[in-house]
């Protein structure tokens, strides 16, 4: 995925000059513009692969520049948050929009004109029996599978944001009534079928070939289809009987599909069905990478003359090829394409920072959680206690003590007169918790090292080059321990060697039986909001640690949120609004590092010492959203569709009750207003 070398490639090469549309559904009105009509394009393999390739960069995950990158992927969750809290965890700051970008097909739409036009060349054999296209046959079969995967991922995005959603296949003629007839959305399960039909399809055709990381391949396919089929599975387990669902009461789309019903016969078989081809494809990734998960020295460099840490490089390489467990990475070039990640990690990840309960959550290395060892301040010797950043940090679990950054350590280790590294920050310092909304404050005083490298050379200002790894084999692992335990309540023999293997490589105590005896669910819940599905605290405590071996091993990397979601984690809130807090401030020493500190005033800085020892960055002053804590409304598990949306696709343009679309649930059919529950 060398996006340094294909970034120049314009729309106009790869379709011809593609062009945004106005109307109701920009997906489908104009074929793309082009000196070379579609049909004598898409005769050659070079054709097409100009094509996919102008995708990479507007479809899959990378480092998107001013940014933390893949690394604020959790902010806004209760493993990562910013010092502004989301509107989603307002009562009324989240609103309907007229228009939104996130109902788009724009993407869509340029993948199947590429697809359909491809095909027709390809012939309807999957083997490419009446093939026409020019080049290597096995290559064109990649290149054809790596639409299909495209295809999927911009429509897994959409399930996740909006639920039930049109499913589109081909470009459509510029006609009203076709166009609104495509418009009508599809129930949710058969959203997630249609992505695995086409993840499915994209599997076989790359088979053949053999792909560097740095493009779509085989084993991402399964990999990614474990991941869509987990989130349906457990979406539709816990929204069960819900609005939510296809068939659950109060769903808004059974009026629109009054003959729905599931195809495996009920939602529990196809409950079964998701978990059961998320085991399948995690199995076959996870049992060919299990042995090969990059080592982890279980410290973070301090000199140049340590051994490296794989683990801690593998998130800020120039060249991911030597990791074997990133199955997709993304390149950049200095002076080329490049991003600010680096500058990010070395201050204070552009104003994002872990939260206390995060913190708390990961493990002591013996296996142990840190409540069977005394009080979260005052810990017995093995475990330190949070009164200052090093001793959170002591005889922990390696992902937490290799990337928690810690006052006094070194961030840079090589080059460190390189003039062009002028957002360096050699020396951590005490965490600048008091710098408001500036980009190089610290939002919670718990910052990452993750993403920074220790070479001076990639820290310009917008100019960092090292690699995005976009896909690690290890969420296999996750993905199977999971599937396996949601359909059959035991920990198999499968189950049981990755969990081992993913222990190891943290440096913790490889038995996890200890630590699920070990496990007060009480105690977690104080930590950990996915402790809870559908506002009831989870009583088996096996499934909990699975749940935490995932929050743990997925260290901001952007699955929280959808995570939280699919497991009803939010219900709580509804009921219980919740202080996210950071590290422990008022208390001695850590409030001696600072002489700025401003409180219980209009102008704060930080949160007030009578309202926690722990810093709240939601609750500075009056006003802040989350200010008394976060709530949630049912409503925001999905997006509401933009009102013009519903309105164009209505008879007469303009009445949003008669479109052929429908509003999710709970949100209003007017713009401008919150969720109504």
């Amino acid at each position: 995925m060398k996006y340094n070398k294909i970034s120049h490639l314009s729309a106009a090469l790869a379709v011809g000059g593609l062009m945004m549309f106005s109307s109701c559904s920009d997906f489908l009105e104009k074929e793309p513009m082009s000196q070379i009509s579609p049909e004598k394009y898409y005769s050659t393999l070079a054709q097409i692969r100009a094509v996919v390739l102008d995708e990479y960069p507007n479809t899959l995950p990378s480092h998107g520049n001013w940014s933390y990158g893949l690394f604020g992927g959790d902010s806004g969750t209760d493993n990562q948050i910013y010092v502004t809290a989301d509107n989603k965890y307002t009562t009324d700051r989240w609103l309907v929009a007229n228009t939104h970008g996130t109902w788009s097909f724009t993407r869509i739409y340029y993948i199947n004109f590429m697809l359909s036009n491809a095909l027709a060349r390809y012939g309807e054999d999957i083997n490419g029996s009446e093939n026409t296209i020019y080049g290597n046959l096995s290559e064109i079969k990649h290149a054809l599978g790596e639409g299909y995967f495209l295809r999927a991922y911009q429509y897994f995005n959409r399930l996740k944001t909006f639920g039930d959603f049109p499913i589109i296949t081909e470009p459509l003629p510029d006609d009203m009534a076709t166009l609104t007839e495509a418009s009508k959305r599809a129930p949710r399960n058969m959203v997630a079928r249609f992505i695995l039909e086409d993840l499915d399809k994209a599997a076989l055709l790359m088979s053949e070939t053999n792909y560097s990381s740095q493009y779509i391949n085989r084993d991402l396919a399964l990999l990614f289809k474990s991941r869509v089929a987990l989130y349906e599975a457990t979406w539709l387990k816990y929204f069960k009987g819900t609005a939510f669902v296809p068939g659950g009461e109060g769903w808004p789309g059974a009026s629109y599909n009054p003959d729905f019903s599931y195809p495996s016969g009920s939602i529990d078989e196809e409950i079964k069905f998701f978990f059961q081809q998320a085991m399948a494809a995690a199995k076959e990734v996870g049992d060919k990478y299990v042995g090969n998960l990059t080592a982890n020295t279980g410290k973070v460099q301090q000199s140049a003359d340590e051994p490296v840490n794989p683990y801690y490089n593998m998130f800020c390489d120039e060249d991911l090829s030597g990791y074997p467990e990133v199955l997709l990475w993304r390149q950049y070039g200095r002076g080329l394409v490049t991003h600010n990640v680096n500058a990010a990690a070395g201050r204070g990840n552009q104003r994002t920072g872990l939260t206390r309960g995060y913190v708390q959550n990961f493990l002591m290395a013996d296996g142990t959680p840190v409540y069977t060892h005394g009080t979260y301040a005052d810990g017995d010797g093995y475990y330190m206690g949070d009164k200052t950043i090093a001793d959170v940090r002591t005889n922990r679990d390696s992902r937490l003590s290799v990337f928690l950054k810690e006052p006094g350590q070194k961030n840079i280790l090589f080059e460190p007169d390189n003039g062009q590294g002028t957002e360096v920050v050699p020396v951590e310092p005490y965490p600048l918790i008091t710098l408001g909304d500036d980009e190089r404050g610290y939002s919670t005083g718990y910052a990452l090292r993750k993403g920074g490298n220790f070479n001076r050379k990639y820290y310009a200002n917008g100019g960092g080059y090292t690699a995005a790894p976009c896909f690690r084999a290890v969420e296999a692992l996750l993905n199977y321990m999971e599937a396996s335990y949601e359909l059959n309540h035991t920990i198999d023999g499968t189950a049981d060697s990755y969990w081992r293997a993913i222990r190891t490589r943290a440096n913790v105590d490889p038995n996890y039986n200890k630590t699920i005896s070990l496990t007060d669910m009480n105690k977690e819940a104080e930590n950990d909001w996915g402790a809870y599905s559908a506002g009831a605290l989870l009583t088996d405590r096996t499934l909990y640690n699975i749940r935490r071996e995932r929050r743990c091993e997925l260290l901001s990397e952007g699955f929280r949120d959808a995570d939280l979601k699919r497991w009803r984690s939010y219900d709580q809130l509804i009921t219980s609004p919740a202080h996210l807090e950071g590290m422990h401030l008022w208390n001695t020493p850590m409030q001696d590092w600072y002489t700025d500190l401003v409180w219980n005033e209009a102008n704060a800085n930080v949160s007030a010492p009578e309202k926690s020892e722990y810093l709240r960055p939601f609750e500075r002053t009056e006003g802040q959203a989350a200010y008394n804590g976060c709530t949630w409304r049912m409503a925001h598990y999905l997006n509401p569709l933009p009102i013009n949306e519903l309105m164009l696709t209505s008879p007469d343009g303009a009445s949003p009750t008669e479109s052929v679309l429908y509003q999710n649930p709970y949100w209003p059919l007017v713009a401008g207003k919150p969720a109504e529950k």
